[in-house]
């Protein structure tokens, strides 16, 4: 059981999300259809001399196990700073293709690199994660009209808070099932400002200190900024999608002079 003393952290955590997680008043333009996100991360952690990484793949389908259309492979460099401050320098490959019409080609590929920096705090048993990223996107657009060997550049900005709490022992240990919480919002600094929120909730469970596997509920909100066009006013919209995202995230051993602090299992991205 959660110590009666650790139920208003947990509370004010959860709490905390709602208001991310509220509908604005815009036009929604909700999708029926649950889509389904396959998730596999290889990660390893900083060793003696604080250096890590990690590796991922990942797809994303507009039904449940079908009409997959879009890919990541992404990777970084990790620094622990201390036991609970780690900065990261990643990259990654995005394409996004017509899942009605694979063979034409993705109909965007992306090109990204972030730099972040994540805190976490380690109660007796609740774990609380702030995650901070700033990323540079390099778009190529099958359609678009642009100069030989140009891609189109943004910027955006994200901030992730994430709480996880072990069920059926105090820290994360083998065979250890947890709750995990998170909503991330995004900001892009040429408008719409507030771009996307991605809501999950879900369950995991820690087999060992090398496998890890979750399960949950994901929604992820579009925000399409208003317009005034020909004396025509357009409010803002958003599309919201939810999915069942499954992952896997299987952890490295390496060799330590101390013992390795523990591991929460955060899913990297």
């Amino acid at each position: 059981m959660l110590p009666s003393s650790h139920h208003p952290i947990l509370l004010t955590s959860l709490l905390g999300l709602l208001p991310l997680a509220a509908p604005a008043q815009t036009n929604a333009v909700p999708d029926r259809q649950v889509g389904t996100w396959l998730i596999g991360t290889v990660v390893l952690p900083g060793g003696p001399k604080h250096w890590g990484g990690y590796a991922e793949v990942q797809t994303r389908a507009n039904g449940l196990g079908r009409q997959f259309f879009y890919t990541e492979l992404k990777g970084g460099v990790s620094y622990d700073v201390a036991k609970n401050f780690t900065l990261m320098l990643a990259g990654g490959r995005y394409s996004t293709a017509d899942y009605r019409d694979l063979s034409a080609g993705p109909l965007n590929v992306e090109g990204r690199l972030w730099q972040q920096l994540t805190l976490t705090q380690l109660t007796s048993r609740l774990k609380l994660e702030h995650r901070y990223r700033m990323e540079e996107r390099w778009f190529r657009f099958r359609d678009d009209v642009v100069p030989a060997g140009q891609r189109r550049y943004r910027t955006r900005l994200r901030y992730r808070f994430n709480t996880l709490l072990p069920l059926n022992h105090p820290t994360f240990t083998d065979h250890t099932v947890f709750l995990t919480v998170y909503d991330e919002v995004f900001f892009n600094p040429r408008g719409p400002f507030f771009e996307r929120n991605r809501l999950f909730a879900g369950l995991g469970y820690q087999f060992d200190k090398h496998l890890t596997v979750q399960a949950g509920w994901l929604n992820q909100a579009n925000y399409t900024a208003a317009s005034y066009r020909q004396n025509v006013f357009t409010p803002q919209t958003t599309v919201a999608k939810n999915n069942v995202a499954l992952s896997v995230i299987y952890r490295l051993s390496r060799k330590a002079s101390t013992a390795p602090p523990e591991f929460v299992p955060s899913q990297p991205d």
